[in-house]
């Protein structure tokens, strides 16, 4: 049990699976903390504490998996390219995590590849298809990434975190006001945990697990690395 677990004793948003017709966490009583704070299982914390209980669970729960919404994905614009470069400079840092997309919010009624991408209507398919037990949910809009999130409660073991511009009540863990000097703080602690935890990471630096899907389409690669990804287009990795 983690610092952070031990100082919440009264869980208000915690691990499902918690059963059919999940409440809100609004109507739990969880409320949107002021900038400098996120939310600890429902509970108001300093936004530090959030983001060393956010690499704890990263770097200690089963198939950790980075979630990436249309904001990510799509390079509408330089803050957000530079926020995606961001995000991979991070999944540099977790070994053996998966990163599946979210492309947009559309239904894929009547069949959806798990391994391929996660979707607001049916998110549990994928986490419960590739055994994810740790998901940190980042550039999706709030009323799908709410929806997507209780949805994950309701029906899988899988802890769930939202980090973003505002935060995410449904998630268990929230952060807010993300902006890519905050991927690079998020980075610092990550170091500081893993190094507490004594994990070492691997020396081709190949971190990202794919998915059998993501191997096929990467000629039988089972693990990429982020950073070489970003300096085959010409990106800083710094």
């Amino acid at each position: 049990m983690t610092t952070a677990q031990k100082n919440v004793p009264d869980r208000i948003i915690d691990v499902g699976p918690a059963g059919f017709l999940v409440p809100s966490a609004m109507s739990l009583g969880v409320t949107h903390p002021d900038s400098g704070f996120g939310l600890l299982y429902g509970h108001h914390a300093p936004e530090d504490t959030v983001l060393e209980e956010m690499a704890r669970q990263l770097l200690t729960r089963k198939n950790p998996t980075i979630f990436p919404g249309p904001l990510y994905l799509w390079a509408w614009n330089n803050e957000w390219m530079a926020k995606a470069q961001a995000m991979l400079r991070l999944a540099a840092e977790i070994p053996g995590v998966s990163i599946i997309p979210m492309p947009d919010y559309r239904p894929k009624y009547p069949k959806i590849d798990p391994e391929e991408a996660i979707n607001p209507n049916h998110p549990n398919l994928t986490i419960n298809t590739n055994k994810i037990e740790v998901a940190l949910f980042i550039g999706i809009h709030c009323h799908y990434a709410n929806l997507g999130l209780r949805m994950v409660r309701m029906g899988t073991n899988c802890l769930t975190i939202g980090w973003c511009h505002d935060i995410h009540e449904d998630a268990m863990l929230s952060a807010q006001d993300l902006d890519v000097s905050k991927f690079d703080h998020m980075i610092k602690i990550i170091r500081k945990v893993r190094q507490e935890l004594g994990i070492t990471m691997p020396t081709d630096g190949k971190t990202i697990r794919l998915t059998t899907t993501q191997s096929n389409a990467n000629n039988g690669e089972e693990s990429l690395s982020p950073l070489a990804c970003l300096e085959e287009t010409g990106v800083s990795t710094k």
